[in-house]
């Protein structure tokens, strides 16, 4: 087995990859929780605005405030169409980073059991070590009570 101070630099770097790997999740999943706020905004407004259209139609509206309606309408559904590509994207990257996360942390964890499992076979050489010491004593005085 690998010796407990190379175990524990390992384990070390992992964290700090992990740590690493953690914040850049976060920062992805806030960027994602961003993007959805916008797309929301933007249908809400597009809502609203269609909404005046219908209204100022039904009241009466000139071919020219007509078109500008119709035109208005158009750009923010290219502007919803691109926020929907950036959502897109943010969810993909946050997916990646997640991805990326749970496999640092998977090795950080194997390199935790090694060093659990190199400390109890330590533990279990020098329990023993004891014993056969405690048994050489033992037998000693035993041998030197006769």
């Amino acid at each position: 087995m690998a010796s407990l101070s190379a175990l524990d630099t390992l384990i070390d770097l992992a964290q700090r990859e992990c740590d690493a790997a953690a914040k850049r999740l976060g920062a992805a999943l806030k960027a994602a929780e961003e993007c959805e706020a916008k797309l929301t905004m933007l249908l809400g407004y597009r809502d609203d605005y269609a909404m005046r259209l219908d209204a100022a139609q039904v009241a009466g509206i000139t071919p020219m405030a007509y078109r500008n309606f119709v035109a208005f309408l158009g750009k923010l559904d290219n502007a919803i169409n691109g926020q929907r590509e950036v959502t897109k994207h943010a969810h993909h990257k946050s997916a990646v980073e997640k991805t990326s996360w749970q496999t640092s942390e998977r090795k950080r964890l194997s390199y935790r059991t090694l060093s659990e499992r190199a400390a109890a076979e330590t533990l279990r050489i020098e329990n023993k070590r004891d014993q056969k010491q405690v048994d050489e004593f033992a037998a000693r005085k035993a041998f030197y009570k006769r």
